[in-house]
């Protein structure tokens, strides 16, 4: 698509706007005032002196990454784009995204404060403060990625313990369990749903959360200003070497949405999606105290039906901001980083346009061959006249076509339209895999520096972060294809080989036909794939070399919607039982855990199974990788387990036949190839009063104590005797707000 740089006169008006109202004063949309309305702002406007800053770009452009030149590019970029997709109104309005929040943190009462005696000595790992001993080994969140963390609302340092919860930092001085209590409550001047989740890096967490900003537009050829509120995402650094008196270090507020973000040493990468108002765009900003910074912005030569301001920003937990940068394209959705590389990927959109000339290619292409050569000589004859119009041309079509199958007999007009819908049904199933596509983008990291690589396209769309993968330079993805037809849903199963410039090296496809892809697992050179129709194919693919080959397959009742190592010879799958209806339909049974023996490739092996409760029973697991705690070392799983299950009650023991709802974790162990029942744990059995405060369910170890969290209460357990509690600590708000989290003083 070409940029007009031209100015136009119906577009001054918006030049103008936009040079005000989005770069050269930045001031005004927290300043300016109608009909006695103040926009809503995270500072008061006399306490900002806004500074705008350029950071300098580390993207080395390549042919297919393109800069805009400056903030009026963009704009008269995107009002061509509008105009080019037909997908938005030229017309300006009112755009109302999110609700605002300060984001002004505050100290709640102080509950059991721990004494502290010193700093903690900087060792791997690291002392407690105040301990005077060397932390107990731990677990830390389960990620995809080794050396990459992934933020959650619970993050643990062997002492410590961080929970987010609705609008409310706790950390609880967790080690010895037996003493375990809360330090200290930090409340979020938030609404409750706009916490995100976090990292924790020594001594300093990063919080992320939502806001919205409000900033004014003038419809065009118009004059009464309108409010335009804008998405923000918030991180803030806080300080917690003095768990009794945590700071704020620092506090970014980056325009968008938080779609993800992942933490590699001490560098946090964050990605932010704004929607594009394509009547009034504002590029992407970021405030970092009284400094504006506004990130350089690229696209690809490829136009998208609807674009989205993607931004990646890496800071560090000193709070330096090392990079930031936007581009357009499609909305990001699933990401994948190895400690080199981001991939960001979303599903392909083409233009309405486009299936304009679908409409006119398929007539031409397959349903004028098939036609009685008569006909095709007198259609050609008309679209060809250059004194018709297109719409007088089609409706004398239309007329021979009609004469044509009148003058047919039933059987022969039958028979043709038959042939015909079959042509067509295989044109679109062709059409629909060219356009259902996904994108991959890929960016090189280099401690918070960035450097654009290349972009590429692969069929099919990805089920989760767990479809893509990076080994010895070359990224893989397994992709289900989907096509339809008058009468059924064609699926199969993919997978791709990419090098290091994502050009397609290898693939196999087609692979288990009529079945969608439930879960995939990436390890090294090996792929192992679980689909699902009506039985569970548990597939391992070699990928040693460019071309992947099916090694071996099991074809097991139910299926597995996560999967996970156990050793090298031994897999995990984590998903549901099945059977076969009365009707010939596939019923979904209790959540079911499953060993596979994998040391013969070409023989997998189901070698034992747990099958939890029936349809009413759900696990976190089956939608959340980090719910999950497996650790061979430690030899233990813990399972979140929801629903009405029979006969679990008073740790185990069964004594009723009926059900009842129970809430908490089945705990295993492991023998060779078989699982080894550890015992329960009971956050809720339907005894007592059930605590109100949703949090999702987490199990992490510290030492020989297994912790397990949900829905506002930890329970403390021994991993050698589950029945036996040490200690349980409920997480219910409670406590005044007292005063604001102080500033780290420079």
């Amino acid at each position: 698509m070409t940029v007009q740089m031209d100015k136009k006169k119906t577009y001054s008006i918006v030049g103008v706007i936009a040079a005000i109202f989005i770069i050269g004063a930045a001031a005004i949309f927290y300043t300016l005032n109608f009909d006695n309305q103040s926009p809503a702002q995270p500072y008061s406007s006399d306490e900002r002196e806004f500074i705008e800053i350029e950071i300098p770009s580390s993207f080395n452009t390549s042919e297919d990454l393109i800069k805009f030149s400056s903030n009026e590019e963009v704009v008269q970029f995107l009002k061509e784009a509008s105009q080019f997709n037909n997908a938005y109104p030229t017309h300006g309005g009112v755009r109302s995204l999110d609700r605002f929040t300060s984001g002004t943190m505050i100290l709640e009462e102080t509950l059991e404060l721990s004494q502290r005696e010193g700093a903690p000595v900087p060792s791997v790992p690291p002392s407690p403060a105040g301990s005077g001993e060397p932390y107990q080994d731990y677990s830390s969140t389960n990620v995809q990625v080794e050396n990459v963390d992934e933020a959650d609302y619970v993050k643990t340092d062997g002492k410590y313990i961080y929970i987010l919860s609705q609008n409310t930092l706790t950390i609880i001085d967790a080690y010895p369990p037996e003493s375990a209590n809360i330090v200290l409550k930090i409340g979020l001047d938030i609404e409750q749903q706009d916490l995100q989740n976090m990292f924790l890096n020594d001594d300093r967490l990063v919080i992320f959360y939502y806001g919205s900003g409000q900033s004014f537009g003038i419809q065009e050829y118009d004059f009464m200003p309108y409010p335009i509120y804008q998405s923000k995402t918030f991180a803030t650094i806080i300080d917690v070497s003095d768990k009794e008196n945590p700071k704020t270090v620092t506090t970014y507020e980056i325009d968008g949405n938080y779609n993800n973000s992942r933490m590699i040493g001490d560098m946090v990468y964050l990605i932010t999606n704004n929607y594009v108002d394509y009547v009034h765009p504002i590029i992407p900003r970021i405030m970092e105290s009284s400094r504006m910074i506004i990130p350089d912005v690229y696209r690809f030569p490829n136009p998208e039906e609807n674009y989205n301001f993607n931004t990646i920003t890496a800071f560090d937990f000193s709070g330096t901001l090392k990079e930031s940068e936007t581009f357009l394209m499609g909305s990001a959705n699933t990401i994948y980083m190895s400690e080199n590389n981001l991939y960001i990927t979303y599903q392909k959109n083409v233009p309405p346009k486009y299936y304009d000339t679908v409409k006119k290619d398929r007539f031409f292409s397959v349903i004028l061959p098939l036609l009685p050569q008569s006909t095709q000589q007198e259609i050609k004859e008309i679209l060809s006249n250059p004194e018709f119009d297109s719409y007088s041309q089609w409706n004398m079509v239309e007329e021979i076509l009609q004469d044509a199958f009148n003058k047919m007999e039933k059987n022969e007009r039958e028979k043709l339209f038959s042939v015909i819908q079959n042509a067509l049904d295989e044109y679109d199933s062709r059409v629909q895999s060219d356009t259902r596509r996904t994108v991959v983008h890929k960016i090189a990291l280099d401690k918070g520096s960035f450097r654009y690589v290349e972009n590429a396209e692969v069929p099919g769309y990805l089920l989760n972060q767990f479809s893509m993968d990076e080994h010895n330079g070359k990224f893989r993805v397994a992709t289900t294809t989907e096509s339809y037809t008058r009468d059924k849903t064609i699926l199969s199963n993919n997978v791709y080989v990419l090098d290091e410039n994502l050009k397609t090296i290898g693939s196999l496809e087609k692979i288990a036909p009529d079945e969608s892809i439930y879960s995939a697992r990436f390890m090294g050179d090996k792929l192992y794939l679980v689909t699902f129709q009506r039985i569970d194919p548990f597939f391992v693919i070699d990928l040693s070399s460019n071309t992947p080959v099916i090694l071996g397959a099991l074809k097991i009742p139910g299926f597995s919607n996560y999967l996970q190592a156990y050793d090298e010879d031994h897999i995990i799958g984590i998903g549901r039982d099945t059977k076969e209806n009365e009707w010939g339909g596939v019923q979904q049974l209790g959540v079911k855990i499953s060993m596979f023996d994998v040391s013969d490739f070409k023989n997998p092996k189901e070698t034992d199974t747990r099958v939890i409760g029936d349809s009413s029973i759900d696990s976190e697991v089956l939608y959340n990788h980090r719910a999950l705690l497996l650790d061979k070392e430690k030899n233990i799983m813990s399972i979140p387990i929801k629903g009405n299950v029979k006969g679990i009650f008073d740790e185990g023991l069964i004594k009723k036949e009926d059900y009842r709802n129970w809430n908490g974790f089945f705990v295993y162990g492991f023998d060779k190839n078989s699982f080894v029942d550890k015992g329960l744990i009971a956050h809720y059995t339907g005894d007592f009063g059930y605590n109100s405060v949703y949090m999702q369910a987490r199990s992490f170890y510290i030492g020989n104590t297994l912790y397990t969290i949900m829905d506002g209460s930890i329970k403390m357990n021994e991993i050698d005797n589950i029945s036996h509690e040490q200690n349980s600590i409920s997480l219910q708000k409670t406590g005044n707000i007292l005063k604001q989290l102080p500033v780290v003083e420079d």
